[in-house]
């Protein structure tokens, strides 16, 4: 399995932040329907106090062995009073189908429980993405709702998988 490392967002990397949330075919998986400027992704950046608390999300960047930046995971939607959160995953076109989002997700899962200390981590996946739903399966995500009609692609709407996993 590859080997990856999690860390804070830096200023340095504005670019990789700035690719991936205008990054259209990602629209309609997440909340993002709009564009980004620079000047809002460095403010996000100089201004995100890293506290789950204040933030209610944590966003980390992904790093393989050799340094690269292969992508972006967070946590979101923090509840404190039930101790839950969605965990979110962006890997970059090209490091994609090579392990990475796996070794990152169980790093977060690892992070989730021991810093965080959340009871649950949830994800909501489209029901035709049968790579992710094969990877949340893998890493004993338990299949709790479907979600009619919950995603947009511009074109069509798709129903969406709410996938739970106690920690």
């Amino acid at each position: 399995m590859e080997k990856v490392r999690l860390r804070a967002i830096e200023p340095e990397d504005l670019d990789l932040l700035y690719t991936i949330e205008n990054d259209v075919s990602l629209w309609n998986v997440g909340t993002t329907n709009v564009p980004y400027s620079r000047y809002t992704l460095h403010d996000y950046i100089a201004h995100a106090n890293d506290d789950i608390y204040s933030d209610r999300q944590v966003r980390l960047i992904i790093e393989n062995d050799k340094g690269e930046l292969v992508g972006i995971a967070d946590v979101v939607n923090f509840d404190p009073q039930h101790m839950r959160a969605e965990l979110g995953i962006v890997i970059q076109s090209a490091y994609r189908c090579q392990g990475y989002a796996t070794a990152a997700i169980e790093e977060m899962l690892h992070y989730s429980l021991r810093v965080l200390h959340l009871h649950q981590v949830y994800v909501i996946v489209d029901e035709q993405n049968k790579i992710a739903k094969n990877m949340f399966n893998k890493l004993a995500f338990k299949e709790s709702a479907r979600l009619t009609h919950w995603l947009f692609d511009g074109h069509n709407y798709h129903d969406a998988i709410l996938m739970q996993r106690i920690l």
